[in-house]
């Protein structure tokens, strides 16, 4: 029985990827020893390489752009980053200099995008599409976004209730 994390690793990804080595019996993720960072910061230890964020999305982009081609399919692609899956300022913008739109999936992602209006690291002409679901505050953080301008959301109505608080008529905007 193989109870090494090498082992596991080794029968479930390719393995080495090009971002990590071995090196006399050590790993390194971009010649950056990971033990010297354990032995520092402990673990659980999460890396965040922003440069593999921006050519993840680039080559994304491409898979897309050949698979329309050979489709022969007219239309736009529109790459949207979903914010649950880092929300670090810093992991965002790093994705928003790829030309993308974000997707979010709860009350508090509408206060990242406003932070980042706000810095203006984010246009308001963007996609924000609002998927998951729609509590009070998240309804009314999106309304909000609306009110302020943002001219492209698109919120996922996921059940029945959403559609009343969307559809009723009001003499705001949004409500």
């Amino acid at each position: 029985m193989k109870n090494k994390y090498i082992d596991i690793i080794e029968q479930t990804h390719e393995w080495p990827q090009s971002e990590f080595t071995l090196e006399d019996g050590e790993l390194l993720f971009h010649d950056v020893y990971l033990m010297d960072l354990i032995k520092r910061y402990g673990t659980p230890l999460k890396l965040t390489y922003l440069p593999k964020i921006s050519s993840q999305i680039q080559k994304t982009k491409m898979w897309f752009k050949v698979a329309m081609v050979k489709a022969n399919y007219n239309a736009n692609y529109n790459y949207c980053y979903c914010t649950k899956s880092s929300h670090f300022s810093f992991v965002i913008e790093e994705a928003l200099k790829n030309d993308i739109h974000l997707e979010t999936s709860s009350a508090f992602d509408i206060n990242i995008i406003e932070k980042l209006i706000d810095k203006g690291a984010f246009n308001k002409d963007r996609h924000i599409i609002c998927n998951g679901f729609k509590l009070p505050q998240y309804i009314a953080n999106i309304a909000r976004l609306a009110n302020n301008g943002n001219k492209n959301i698109i919120p996922i109505l996921d059940n029945k209730g959403n559609w009343l608080i969307w559809t009723r008529p009001s003499e705001e905007k949004f409500k």
